[in-house]
């Protein structure tokens, strides 16, 4: 009796991680995407707030390409140079099943890298290894049946320290959403980007320019300045719970405006 339980189970497992994946999402960009929340002198407090708590309905895309239960910190097996903490994806998960449960379950793709030094937009333009290991990821992520149905990007505080970067910055984020939705063959697969709340140079304000100066059918801006940071760079995680409930709202809003604007009040 006792196998057939486990047997049964086993089924259960895998029907729901081949079966049911039709809503997955891809996180992109560097550090505070990949999550830096709770961690001090590379050491992660494993805090995890309750908007960022496990849920049978979110799984994540492994680095080995596999799918489990998703649970913080994401970015783990990803962003292997640095030590990860709480991002924006869980909280951003359990915010949508919360407003919208027929979109669950979710598929997580982490796919953002910081590394020890961040990564500039320049080292994710076409055929460079961070995009093609975001395309690959993201393929992958369709083999059982799933369909990408959108894009959280959080990135450019690395191009704040050079003024050339800080100004090519708005066209290499253009050319990066449009190359990924034609190499994904999605041509208003859905993005909603966060300009930074700090960098590391003198050329913040012209990034965040940039950034909320993107105008894109189906792309939508969240502003995370005046997030509380735990350094110069990285948000809190108070504040990439916030962040990724911010990102939430502008997803659910960007693809269901009928039906659930009148839902989302407030992403607290």
């Amino acid at each position: 009796m006792l196998a057939l339980g486990c047997l049964l189970l086993h089924l259960v497992g895998a029907y729901a991680s081949a079966s049911k994946w039709k809503n997955i999402i891809l996180l992109a960009g560097q550090s505070n995407m990949s999550g830096r929340g709770g961690v001090q002198n590379n050491t992660w407090d494993a805090v995890v707030p309750p908007q960022s708590q496990p849920n049978p309905s979110i799984l994540r895309l492994t680095a080995n390409l596999t799918w489990v239960e998703a649970c913080e910190p994401l970015h783990k097996d990803i962003d292997v140079l640095a030590t990860c903490g709480i991002g924006p994806g869980m909280a951003f998960a359990n915010r949508v099943l919360q407003i919208d449960p027929g979109l669950g379950p979710l598929g997580l793709v982490p796919c953002a890298v910081g590394g020890l030094n961040g990564t500039k937009i320049s080292e994710w333009a076409r055929g460079s290894f961070l995009y093609n290991q975001l395309l690959r990821r993201a393929k992958v992520s369709r083999r059982d049946g799933g369909s990408i149905v959108g894009v959280l990007w959080y990135q450019g505080e690395s191009d704040t320290v050079s003024e050339v970067d800080a100004r090519m910055y708005k066209r290499r984020l253009l050319n990066l959403f449009n190359n990924l939705r034609v190499d994904l063959g999605s041509p208003l697969l859905p993005i909603v980007h966060v300009a930074i709340a700090s960098g590391d140079g003198a050329y913040v304000e012209t990034v965040r320019k940039a950034q909320l100066g993107i105008k894109l059918e189906k792309d939508r801006c969240v502003d995370a300045k005046g997030s509380p940071l735990q350094d110069t760079v990285h948000l809190n995680t108070p504040a990439q719970v916030r962040l990724g409930r911010m990102l939430a709202d502008a997803f659910l809003i960007q693809n269901h405006v009928a039906t659930l604007s009148n839902n989302i009040s407030s992403p607290y």
